[in-house]
């Protein structure tokens, strides 16, 4: 059994799977939180870290953390007025990284076209 066979044996595939399906790549479509996911892939970070590392404000990473956060795939966790960040469902990152590759082959496929 396939990939594919064996995940339509295993979920459901109506309109509510579809309908959160779509409502969580919503919360993909912005560069800054694909960012925020990828720097969180390895470890628990500081919001303060997340900033600094992807080059945005900090009131603008905690928005976009506090996005991800409402979709259930980061969790925060307090510490005195530090607030650390990790992935609830680390697969989001592989998802990711899938979706990446199609970009880079599609971008090399292109550039191939452009030298012809």
């Amino acid at each position: 059994m396939n990939r594919a066979t064996a995940t339509k044996a295993h979920e459901p595939r109506d309109d509510t799977s579809f309908r959160l399906h779509a409502e969580l790549c919503k919360v993909l479509t912005d560069p800054k939180r694909l960012l925020l996911i990828d720097a969180l892939r390895d470890a628990e970070r500081c919001v303060g870290e997340l900033a600094e590392q992807i080059g945005m404000s900090l009131p603008n990473a905690s928005q976009h953390l506090s996005v991800l956060r409402h979709a259930g795939l980061v969790e925060a966790r307090r510490e005195g007025t530090t607030v650390h960040y990790r992935l609830v469902e680390p697969r989001i990152a592989e998802a990711c990284d899938i979706v990446h590759q199609i970009v880079a082959d599609r971008r090399a496929d292109r550039r191939r076209l452009d030298q012809k």
